[in-house]
């Protein structure tokens, strides 16, 4: 009996079962017809998923589904009580006092289950190396990573690092669905994971802000963003005002009219009770600030201490 060859096509037409029952953008539209009623983890979800991937394994929608299913999947909140006042940057849901009177804070906290985490993590990971450029994915993975770790947000520094170098050494073609990446993009794009940190506000959180602005400075040194941002960590964290003096001043070395700079030494200089370090930052404030309200008020506040006995 002779021997039947059967190329790829002859195969998918004498047994079409073994073909893709549908292109990856008819998946997609089911998926996101789905999503709109369930949710990125409802019911009946997880089975078009397993379709999907089944026919199309490396197509970079159903990697990020699988990525939000997972993600979504894995939490669950819980009301955690805290003698803190604040937990993360947030106020607590609920204010009780206990037996003895000592106020107890009750804040709504997010866990996660590691393995359906770790899970959507792999295949966030899959969809990065298969389109590197894809700027989206990155900050996917990384902002899935600060939810994750809270208070301690070693991986997702460790991360933010990395695709720091990685813009800086290969200058690479960013995508965005939906939004053209320039360099102002991406700076604003650090600096809002910057500010996630300073309000998060716990040890490892502001040390996580330094390292990610002080990053940046490594190859832009006189971002004037990241620049401000040293300045509050040492304002704020540290409370040493001699170096946040000293990056406030070098910003509006670069910036004279950096708000953000002026109005942090104007409160320095108040916070100290120096009089004479006020005056100095003062009429910068009454030139620069955003609205007439505040530099009528830095002026009124001028003329006051001006006229103080000294």
């Amino acid at each position: 009996m002779k021997k039947i060859l059967l190329t790829a096509a002859l195969v998918l037409a004498v047994f079409p079962a073994l073909a893709q029952s549908q292109t990856a953008e008819e998946y997609m539209k089911r998926y996101e017809n789905l999503v709109s009623r369930v949710g990125t983890s409802g019911l009946g979800v997880e089975t078009l998923l397993d379709k999907w991937e089944a026919d199309w394994p490396e197509d970079l929608d159903m990697l990020q589904a699988r990525f939000l299913f997972c993600f979504d999947k894995s939490q669950s909140v819980q009301m955690v009580a805290r003698e803190q006042a604040r937990f993360l940057g947030q106020a607590p849901t609920l204010a009780l006092k206990d037996s003895l009177g000592k106020d107890v804070n009750y804040f709504q906290e997010t866990f996660y289950d590691d393995e359906l985490f770790g899970q959507g993590i792999r295949y966030i990971e899959k969809a990065i190396q298969l389109a590197p450029e894809r700027l989206d994915l990155r900050f996917n993975k990384v902002a899935a990573l600060v939810g994750y770790e809270k208070e301690s947000p070693d991986m997702a520094l460790s991360d933010l690092k990395s695709l720091i170098d990685y813009n800086a050494s290969q200058k690479p073609k960013w995508q965005y669905p939906g939004i053209t990446v320039d360099k102002d993009y991406f700076d604003a794009a650090i600096q809002e994971y910057c500010f996630v940190f300073f309000k998060y506000a716990t040890p490892r959180c502001y040390d996580a802000f330094r390292d990610l602005s002080q990053k940046m400075l490594d190859y832009e040194p006189n971002n004037t963003l990241f620049l401000d941002n040293l300045g509050s960590y040492y304002l704020v964290a540290k409370r040493d005002d001699k170096n946040a003096l000293k990056y406030y001043n070098k910003v509006l070395k670069i910036k004279k009219d950096d708000i953000t700079a002026i109005r942090n030494c104007v409160l320095l200089a108040r916070n100290s009770k120096d009089t004479k370090l006020e005056k100095k930052y003062l009429p910068m404030l009454a030139q620069y600030a955003e609205t007439e309200t505040d530099k009528a008020a830095a002026r009124a506040r001028l003329e006051f201490l001006s006229g103080k006995k000294k």
